[in-house]
């Protein structure tokens, strides 16, 4: 059955999930904060390249409250920058009967909203995903590029107890490629975007601040390796601690990139770049592996950790060292993890 899903953000995972979820039969709308992001597609229909083409018309909001009275589910699609104030923004609109997906889930985004609703007396189901289902970039005003589909997509419900209700829903969206997560704790650490990010950035600084073109994965040399490596016992210990499973970096590559067992991180991460060239590293110090990746997933680990009383040095040292570098309080700059009830996360 067709469902109309309010699609919250305009760029480029965002444009790709309406394609899919047109190409499927079901009725997206977009919604950009500021319209601008959305506003030749209200005379243009969608220009769809890669995984997915096509022209495609695709329903645009006149505006936020209107669009979610209109809305059966709703998806939030866009920089964790911009959760807060657009959650917050919709909260007063939200109804029990609504189905919503965080895409993806960065500190607890999930629990942020699943907790202010809670407040409200409303009982919605909340979904929080590991990752986006599309990899999509913005092509001009009116296109988008899909880089491709992932093929698996792990989802924590909340409440817990409407795990297959949100499994279900979640398949009649966008196919048979979700999983249950073990929890929304298992969410947060399970992504390696922050900790894999961060020492790709540090370890290229110069490259990215004198704007070089310069490609992702090879920039992962046996040093750099040696850094995600060391980050990366330090996420997987304190899922342990926090008694969750999640995938180590060298799993995910060899899952991701059918790679063989006997390959070193360093040397996969070769065998990547000799296969697809890219994708290009960043080029400007605005790129989301420090403005995004750093104040809400490397401030998240480190939150969590320190809930519990867990050492995590080395990500403490990376974003110490980011925060001389770009004179910035990363910390600060995270708007969901304080107003969240900590105490609540075991429940969950």
């Amino acid at each position: 059955m067709a469902k109309r899903v309010l699609i919250l953000g305009a760029g480029g995972v965002a444009r790709g999930m309406a394609a899919l979820l047109t190409k499927a039969g079901h009725v997206p709308m977009l919604w950009s904060p500021s319209g601008r992001s959305t506003q030749a597609l209200r005379s243009l229909p969608l220009q769809v390249s890669g995984a997915l083409d096509g022209a495609l018309r695709i329903a645009i909001a006149q505006d936020l409250q209107t669009a979610l009275h209109w809305a059966e589910v709703v998806v939030l699609a866009m920089p964790a920058n911009g959760h807060r104030a657009t959650l917050d923004a919709a909260l007063p609109h939200l109804r029990a009967d609504h189905g919503i997906i965080i895409s993806a889930q960065l500190s607890l985004g999930g629990l942020y909203l699943h907790q202010a609703l809670a407040a409200r007396g409303v009982a919605a189901l909340v979904m929080a995903w590991g990752t986006t289902v599309v990899l999509g970039r913005c092509l001009g005003e009116d296109g988008v590029q899909i880089g491709g589909l992932r093929a698996r997509v792990e989802v924590a419900a909340l409440p817990d107890t409407r795990s297959d209700e949100a499994l279900a829903l979640c398949h009649a969206l966008f196919g048979d490629r979700f999983a249950k997560a073990e929890s929304i704790v298992a969410i947060a650490l399970g992504n390696l975007n922050p900790p894999v990010h961060m020492a790709n950035a540090l370890c290229n600084l110069t490259r990215i601040e004198r704007g070089e073109v310069w490609a992702n994965y090879d920039g992962i040399t046996p040093t750099v390796a040696r850094l995600i490596e060391g980050l990366d016992g330090e996420r997987l210990a304190l899922a342990t601690a926090y008694g969750v499973r999640v995938r180590s970096v060298e799993r995910h590559f060899r899952d991701t990139f059918a790679l063989p067992e006997h390959l070193s991180l360093a040397e996969m991460a070769a065998q990547i770049h000799a296969r697809r060239g890219g994708p290009p590293g960043p080029t400007d110090l605005s790129t989301r592996f420090i403005t995004e990746d750093l104040p809400f997933g490397i401030v998240e680990i480190i939150t969590l950790a320190q809930h519990i009383q867990h050492p995590t040095p080395l990500h403490e040292a990376g974003l110490t060292l980011f925060q001389c570098l770009c004179g910035r309080d990363f910390r600060a700059e995270n708007t969901l993890l304080p107003a969240l009830d900590f105490a609540a996360i075991s429940g969950c």
